[in-house]
């Protein structure tokens, strides 16, 4: 394995986390894992099935036994631990993002109730308890923020957890895992299952129709998420889904110019446009079109630097695989072939590997692949418009709803706008919206609940209602 400069070398592991376990699977089979960058390959993984995510599972649920007992300030005094220790090895779980992510070090770095009864005879009780066990399967873009989102907010609440981390990304997770047994996280708590990408839907079903699992909380595909929706109804299990978005990103005649260009730089380009909340369709007023297309294509050239995520000064990284790879080059293509007009890129990069050119497409249309499709790529699509109403009728003409960006001076347009945007979450003149201390989550196909804040501990309880009579 290269060397990548970790403090804590063992923090690099290469089984999988079962039962407080470092283990293999039942098979001894493994997979690669590889650096997007290079096309290297860094080490093997084990390539567990449905066996090996059933006994994760029993495990999970006996150890759910003793760990819904525990109290609030016990269970944060452990998660504070792990928090603490996440903290001290920051630089090395960025190195290892980096490492099988290939985002640039740089980006890598920055990852009871009661109430009044009419009675006098009567009170009225609503407590919140844990749901059981829950399965947490998370994608490659964000391997930790996705699952310290999610981990944290289950065990707060008193569950159990088996993850399920992105075939190309368990490194990060597996780091993860290990400060969280030296924090002292109780064996079968946290318990993490690997798999290839052959593997991953035998675990996903097993999850979800295991009657030990009460709930299942994903983040990827909206194709996926339906199945798995699919899949958890036998059980009827508590699900929380963060899936696809195509971002309408709109600015508006009145917006500061330097401001929208400097947020859809980190809307689109963060993490090479590989993020569920990214800039998709930019739709942008005729007053200012031909200037902000302009000052976007200075903006680009002068402030994008593509390559490995390890060299200084790098911003810009690599497509996560090949296949995503021509995805992304497929949609491109198809567009300009479809009349859209390609101002810069539009290939893959010269240096070769996995990198594409910063990209602008203009004179797109709704119909057009770019703005029909999530590009997950380093491409930005734009439509001019004229009306308020004409761009809001666009931007809602979209089956999924995650996320929505307006830029305006006027603050009439932003109340007004804002509430029409068919959207869970809007940023208004500002292109990083995410936050731990806000509730994340979408309408429409987008998914099902909510993350981050109070409201993602809300999606790993149930609310018991006890009414508690003959009290004169």
């Amino acid at each position: 394995m290269e060397n990548i400069g970790l403090r804590t070398p063992s923090l690099i592991r290469q089984s999988a986390f079962i039962g407080g376990k470092w283990c293999s699977a039942f098979n001894n089979k493994t997979y690669s894992i590889t650096n997007p960058s290079t096309n290297k390959v860094i080490c093997e993984i084990p390539d567990m099935n449905e066996k090996e995510t059933y006994t994760a599972i029993d495990v999970a649920h006996k150890a759910f036994q003793t760990w819904k007992k525990t109290t609030a300030q016990e269970r944060s005094g452990i998660l504070r631990k792990w928090y603490n220790l996440m903290l001290d090895h920051k630089e090395d779980i960025s190195r290892i993002i980096t490492l099988e992510n290939g985002k640039p070090l740089v980006e890598a770095r920055g990852e009871g109730e009661i109430a009044q009864s009419p009675s006098s005879s009567k009170e009225f009780l609503f407590v919140r308890q844990p749901i059981g066990v829950a399965g947490l399967i998370t994608p490659w873009n964000f391997p930790v923020a996705m699952i310290t989102r999610k981990v944290g907010a289950a065990l707060a609440a008193g569950c159990t957890c088996i993850i399920k981390p992105a075939e190309d990304t368990p490194l990060s997770a597996l780091a993860m895992v290990a400060l969280a047994e030296e924090a002292g996280v109780p064996e079968g708590v946290v318990n993490i299952v690997t798999g290839s990408r052959q593997n991953a839907p035998n675990i996903g079903k097993a999850l979800c129709e295991s009657k030990k699992v009460a709930g299942i909380s994903f983040t990827g595909s909206t194709a996926v998420g339906k199945l798995l929706y699919r899949d958890c109804s036998s059980t009827i299990k508590h699900i929380g889904l963060e899936l696809g978005g195509n971002a309408p990103f709109i600015v508006f005649n009145s917006a500061k110019l330097s401001n929208a260009i400097k947020s859809l730089m980190i809307a689109k380009f963060r993490n090479s446009g590989q993020a569920c909340i990214s800039a998709n369709r930019i739709f942008v007023q005729s007053g200012i079109y031909n200037e902000f297309v302009e000052e976007l294509k200075k903006a680009i050239t002068s402030q994008i630097k593509v390559g490995d995520g390890f060299t200084e000064g790098i911003n810009s990284g690599p497509i996560i695989n090949e296949n995503q790879l021509k995805k992304v080059d497929s949609i491109v293509k198809e567009s300009v072939n479809a009349g859209a007009n390609l101002v810069m890129g539009g290939k893959r990069h010269s240096i070769g590997g996995l990198f594409y050119e910063p990209t602008i497409l203009e004179n797109c249309s709704p119909d057009m692949r770019c703005f029909k499709e999530e590009i997950f790529g380093p491409v930005v699509a734009i439509k001019k418009f004229e009306t308020e109403e004409e761009v809001l009728e666009m931007a809602n003409a979209c089956d999924v709803g995650l996320a929505g960006y307006i830029f305006t001076q006027n603050p009439a347009q932003i109340f007004r706008v804002s509430r029409e945007l068919e959207t869970g979450m809007v940023g208004v003149n500002e292109g990083l919206i995410s936050a731990a201390e806000a509730s994340f989550g979408g309408i429409k196909e987008s998914g099902l609940g909510r993350e981050g804040s109070r409201h993602g501990i809300e999606e790993f309880v149930d609310i018991k209602y006890i009414c508690i009579g003959d009290l004169d």
